[in-house]
């Protein structure tokens, strides 16, 4: 169980500025995000795309805006639950959320900043039945969390981009054995990555297996098997597995967040301009995940919703507490 004053759904550059705001008003923040890293669709997509509109830096790439961002929250020793997705929010106390994630985690708290940009990033699925049976630890994974925990088992990718083509090369010296899977006879990944891929296969390394896809998966309470069907030549191939980790890359989606009776509008949450509050009192939205007239998806709007909120978000947890804001170059940053 994790306690903090503000939990923020969603680790991308907004996310991670309202852990500074919150921060200068002495509120704690854990910031919770179903992709692996913080950073959101700046780390994911493309890290390496220059942005030439936050204010100071003529040009910056995303990534290193990332880690700036991040750089610029440590002092206030942030939570972070990442490779975990918000599977329901409760009301459990006149002044207390729950969040519990896919995994079991709870995080108590008394605001709920959504921050979630285009919404949480899903994984696309192949379509292969039973697959959720084997998921939530017991063998199927959507992502890399921790490359220690394939330590000699046996493991099939399955996919032909880049992020298939990199987690293959980098486990093939982790994993006892491991498996490429993939539809076409040609990748859509950087040509250098095809390159050590192809010479890890005639080397051995790895078991490559072209013109194929994913038919069923087996077991009895772990995954065990994997049958890999050619569709050319109907001819199937059953292969031992501990982890399969199929990699088609992510779709934004609301995701659970549609359940929670926020007013929404299309896939976009409705908010008070004042603060960025939304209809259900201690939860906020800022960033690209909310709407309100004249709204523009920019970075830096995002951060001027940040700072408003968590003034807002200040006089809600500390009711009647008087605050006079202080520049912070009178005061500093203060750590806690």
């Amino acid at each position: 169980m994790i306690n903090t004053d503000i939990a923020i759904i969603g680790a991308g550059p907004v996310g991670l500025f309202a852990i500074f705001e919150a921060g200068l008003l002495k509120m704690r923040c854990h910031l919770i995000d179903y992709l692996p890293q913080a950073g959101g669709q700046l780390s994911e997509i493309y890290p390496k795309k220059p942005i030439y509109d936050i204010p100071g830096y003529p040009t910056i790439m995303a990534q290193e805006l990332v880690d700036k961002l991040k750089e610029q929250a440590a002092p206030f020793h942030p939570g972070y639950t990442l490779g975990e997705r918000i599977e329901s929010l409760e009301k459990r106390a006149e002044a207390d959320f729950v969040l519990t994630t896919n995994m079991g985690t709870e995080i108590h708290c008394k605001v709920v900043v959504i921050a979630a940009g285009l919404g949480c990033f899903e994984p696309r699925k192949p379509e292969v039945e039973n697959l959720e049976k084997f998921e939530n630890g017991k063998g199927v994974s959507y992502m890399v969390l921790d490359p220690e925990h394939y330590r000699n088992k046996k493991v099939i990718i399955a996919g032909g981009g880049d992020s298939a083509l990199d987690w293959t090369i980098f486990l093939a010296d982790v994993a006892k054995e491991l498996t490429l899977v993939h539809r076409s006879e040609s990748f859509r990944g950087a040509p250098d990555s095809v390159s050590k891929v192809m010479a890890l296969s005639a080397s051995g390394k790895i078991n490559l297996l072209l013109n194929s896809n994913l038919s069923t998966v087996n077991g009895s309470t772990n995954l065990e098997t994997v049958t890999i069907i050619n569709p050319k030549t109907n001819e199937q191939k059953i292969v031992e597995a501990d982890n399969l980790i199929p990699l088609f890359g992510l779709s934004p989606k609301l995701g659970p967040i549609e359940h929670w009776k926020l007013n929404l509008d299309k896939n976009a949450i409705e908010v008070n301009t004042e603060d960025y509050s939304t209809n259900i009192p201690g939860i906020y939205a800022i960033g690209d995940i909310n709407t309100y007239k004249n709204k523009l998806k920019l970075i830096l709007c995002g951060f001027h919703e940040a700072a408003l909120m968590s003034h807002s978000a200040y006089k809600y947890i500390n009711p009647g507490v008087k605050y006079t804001m202080k520049y912070t170059t009178v005061n500093g940053v203060n750590e806690f």
